[in-house]
């Protein structure tokens, strides 16, 4: 019986897509991850980051998806070792996720030092178009809002103001409020504001659909529908 064939490059290669490929299609994480880097790839483009700070963006965007595809390898050799409950185990898979965490606010962070000046001076440029709003703006929007999300959810027939159905009323006042903040934020620090009430904003509807409340699709509406209105209220009475 001859010996089996060693791989060869081309094989290496194939096993190795087929490998991303997985993960791909199996990891939901993964793909939030591409398609995270994607969007950062496309902005970089678009406000002409430097080489430099483009090789920052491109380590850390590769940082991030080696540890999540390792983090996917050690958790299916652990499910593969033991079928029953081993705090190690446990552990080893926790160890993992706290890799890709690290590499995640890692990139999170040269994000924030690469795109913010960029990012600031051109929405800074079109915000101080517009005076300063008052408070009772936010407020109005925020009403508003409320009253859009309980006529859609009363035309639908669908969920409570604040719970199931079409939109997400959360969703909606957490985007509201992003946009609000953004409007109301001094120029220096609007930047700084808008992206802590975004990624607050963006952790709200999350918890909406990881909760089962709400599907992709109604958070993604409510969304849609809060940061649009306040940004309509702005716009007109700003």
């Amino acid at each position: 019986m001859s010996a089996r064939r060693p791989p060869g490059v081309l094989d290496s290669f194939n096993y190795a897509l087929e490998g991303i490929i997985h993960v791909l299609r199996t990891q939901r994480n993964m793909r939030i991850h591409f398609a995270i880097a994607t969007a950062v790839l496309v902005v970089a483009l678009i406000v002409n980051v430097t080489k430099l700070e483009l090789m920052a963006l491109l380590i850390s965007i590769a940082f991030v998806l080696i540890a999540e595809m390792l983090n996917s390898a050690v958790e299916s050799a652990i499910d593969i070792a033991t079928t029953s409950f081993d705090p190690m185990a446990k552990l080893a898979k926790d160890v993992a996720a706290g890799a890709v965490l690290i590499a995640a606010t890692n990139a999170v962070a040269i994000g924030y030092l690469v795109f913010s000046g960029k990012i600031a001076n051109r929405s800074a440029d079109l915000l101080d178009r517009l005076r300063q709003a008052p408070a009772e703006l936010t407020l109005v929007a925020l009403v508003l809002t409320v009253i859009a999300v309980i006529a859609t959810k009363a035309y639908t027939g669908r969920g409570t103001p604040l719970r199931g159905g079409v939109p997400s009323g959360h969703a909606a006042l957490a985007f509201a409020g992003w946009m609000a903040a953004t409007y109301a934020a001094g120029a220096g620090h609007r930047f700084l504001v808008s992206s802590i009430t975004l990624i607050m904003a963006l952790l709200v509807a999350q918890t909406r659909v990881e909760s089962g409340v709400h599907s992709a699709l109604e958070v993604t509406y409510g969304a849609l529908m809060g940061a649009l209105a306040s940004l309509v209220i702005f716009q007109v009475f700003s």
